[in-house]
């Protein structure tokens, strides 16, 4: 997949692989099918910024699991998770006393960022981590690291402020799925633009989101809920329309906009 705004320089396609023979072994052990990919870690393919967020996500969850087993924390580790729910997840009781009084609480606004490292279990845990592995890849290859940083908390923000101000829900709003649904956001605007610029159906691009909208309106049709629903695509749509301005030469073109006016 190559679309010429999202090539950042021109480098070898050596360097940008990073072939390098080990000492002793020649060029013409390249041809060898499988040879780089015995040599090579399948770890070093995924970018350091997924790899972290990822390591981040999965290190809280195994620290809440061994603290339920008693290996952490003693007794009271017991209920670190509920703790971490209640004192850093996302509640629209929160929300609405704010909005009743006409006051910003600047420590309650905190949960808007500490929300999506916190999860139910290992198994939500795991399929967020998952999703980051396999969406997160694919756009922190095209956006820098600092742009992936951006959308994904950004989109999780904005999934926040969906949940609570579209739906009055009784439960709290945990887990990175919102931020998850800004990388396949993200991932979306990356084939949508590929699609343009080939001349293929641009609406292709939309069938990831098509596809798990299907599939969580079936489990919100069967829980009776659909909170979670509404979190996520406010981070879709957060992460596609922030793809606009974070993409490489983004800000750039925005600005060239701006001052046309």
């Amino acid at each position: 997949m190559i679309i010429p705004w999202l090539v950042d320089d021109a480098a070898p396609l050596a360097k940008r692989r990073a072939i390098a023979y080990p000492r002793g072994q020649s060029a013409s052990t390249e041809g060898r099918p499988g040879m780089e990919d015995y040599k090579t870690s399948p770890f070093n393919a995924l970018p350091p910024v997924v790899i972290a967020l990822a390591v981040v996500i999965m290190g809280l969850e195994l620290m809440f699991q061994a603290a339920s087993m008693g290996l952490l924390g003693g007794a009271a580790g017991v209920g670190w998770r509920l703790d971490a729910i209640r004192d850093w997840a996302v509640f629209d009781e929160i929300a609405a006393y704010m909005r009743a009084r006409g006051e910003v609480l600047p420590g309650e606004l905190v949960r808007l960022v500490s929300y999506p490292l916190i999860h139910s279990g290992f198994v939500h845990a795991a399929f967020v981590v998952v999703f980051i592995l396999a969406i997160g890849k694919m756009v922190a290859e095209v956006f820098s690291p600092l742009a992936f940083v951006v959308l994904f908390w950004a989109s999780a923000i904005c999934g926040a402020v969906g949940f609570v101000a579209l739906i009055d829900s009784p439960y709290p709003l945990i887990g990175g799925y919102p931020g998850v649904y800004g990388l396949i956001g993200a991932f979306t605007f990356i084939m949508w633009t590929e699609a343009r610029l080939r001349g293929g159906n641009r609406y292709r691009a939309f069938g990831l989101i098509g596809m798990l909208l299907a599939i969580q309106l079936f489990f919100g049709l069967l829980e009776g809920q659909f909170a979670n629903v509404v979190a996520d695509l406010s981070g879709f749509a957060a992460g596609f329309a922030l793809s606009f301005v974070l993409r490489p030469g983004g800000i750039a073109r925005l600005l060239d906009k701006l001052r046309q006016r």
